[in-house]
């Protein structure tokens, strides 16, 4: 397993739609395990290939909450259901949240790494996060639709020197 860079804003990778995953192999594997070894270096939540520089439909999630994080190949949302204000930041955005309407509920369906289909229902938190990954597979950024005036730069806290 390894780092990864993580792409940026004005990264142009972050604009450009993924493609779908023919083969789930040792090397999509290997794409999920460094996403997702990624993710918590940076302590995020959820990280798209198009984060990383790869454009293809894979997907990892960890809400911390003492499951198994989700790695998910070609995921698509099959059905929402309410909405929820939340407030957002992203990996590429580093610093950055802002607030946007999200479904409180969704079904989704993916492959999982051992290429078997599986379907998720999704709430809250859950919910939020696979919608904001698969909008990066599209070329989606929480930047386009986040509530208008809600942009919010916090300043990243210093380590206390000894």
């Amino acid at each position: 397993m390894a780092i990864r860079v993580i792409r940026e804003n004005g990264d142009e990778i972050l604009r450009k739609k993924s493609r779908e995953v023919e083969v789930v192999d040792d090397k999509i594997r290997e794409l999920l395990d460094d996403m997702l070894e990624t993710m918590h270096k940076y302590n995020g939540v959820g990280l798209a290939a198009p984060q990383v520089g790869v454009l293809k439909r894979v997907i990892v999630i960890d809400l911390y909450d003492g499951n198994e994080p989700l790695k998910l190949v070609n995921p698509v949302i099959l059905k929402t259901k309410g909405k929820q204000e939340v407030e957002e930041g992203c990996l590429s955005f580093p610093n950055q949240y802002a607030k946007m309407i999200r479904p409180e509920e969704i079904v989704a369906e993916a492959l999982n790494e051992k290429r078997e289909k599986i379907k998720i229902k999704a709430k809250g938190l859950l919910a939020q996060a696979i919608c904001h990954e698969v909008d990066h597979l599209e070329g989606v950024l929480f930047v386009d639709n986040m509530i208008p005036g809600t942009l919010e730069y916090v300043e990243p806290k210093q380590e206390e020197s000894k």
